[in-house]
Order: structure tokens, then sequence, then C-alpha cells
């Protein structure tokens, strides 16, 4: 976890175009947000259910969706926790987490979880019950 909180904000040579750092660190959250809301669908949850299992406001979560907001890391880990995600996947998908050891993992079990979730011949239903399956798997094998 202390990977995580210390790869939390991007380089400065994340920078887009107009060389603005604040540019390129806009980018990572709305890319962020994109992520939370697609996970958010694909688990069909809506914002209230979302806001519910968080205890984060549903206008909040709207906003983090957005790119309007950078939650924090705390935010951040009950998000993960009710999409039935790693906190480290989360920052991942936002370009955050580059260290080693567990981030790595994680990062190797992303490349499964992502094919599985972006695998038009599955549906929705079909896409979280594989995702519970193989976490099952994973975690039973780190033990």
């Amino acid at each position: 976890m202390m990977t995580a909180m210390c790869a939390a904000r991007p380089a400065d040579d994340d920078a887009t175009a107009d060389g603005s750092p604040a540019a390129g660190w806009s980018a990572q959250i709305n890319a962020l947000g994109d992520f939370i809301r697609a996970q958010r669908q694909l688990a069909n949850l809506s914002l209230r259910e979302m806001a519910s299992m968080t205890s984060v406001s549903n206008a909040y979560l709207s906003q983090v969706e957005r790119g309007l907001h950078q939650p924090s890391l705390k935010v951040l880990h009950s998000i993960a926790d009710a999409l039935q995600l790693s906190t480290e996947q989360l920052l991942g998908q936002a370009g955050w987490v580059t260290g080693t050891g567990a981030a790595t993992a994680s990062a190797e079990s992303g490349g499964t979880e992502d094919a599985i979730r972006k695998d038009p011949r599955l549906s929705p239903e079909q896409r979280i019950a594989l995702l519970g399956v193989y976490r099952s798997f994973v975690a039973g094998a780190t033990d």
C-alpha cells in the first residue's frame, strides 16, 4: 500500500502539449473517473448504490467520475472495495502505480481481468461472475 501512496501523484513530465503539468494531472483524473464509472456500470450499480457501499455521497462520486475532484486514498480504497478491485488496480488505471511488489502482481492479474472486462462475448453478469471466480483463485494462490 505504501508504494501506491508514494506513487499517487504523477510526475511533472506527464504534461500535455501546452506544457502544463496540471493538464497532464487533469487528464489522469479524468481517466480514473472514466474507469470508475465503467466499472460501476459493469457491476450494475447506480451512483446511489455505490455511495451507500462506500459511505461517500452520490454527488461526490459523480464529481469523481467526471474528473472534477481528486479523491483521497481512503475514498479510492472504499471505491475499490465496492467494485471488488484492489486500490492498486484503480491507481494503475490512472497511471499512478509504477512500483514493484504487490503493485506488479496486481498489474499482472490486471491483464487477465482486463481481458475478461473487454470480451464482447460475455454479458455484464458473466463478466462479474468470472471476475469473482478468477479473484478467488488468485487470492488463494497468494495465501
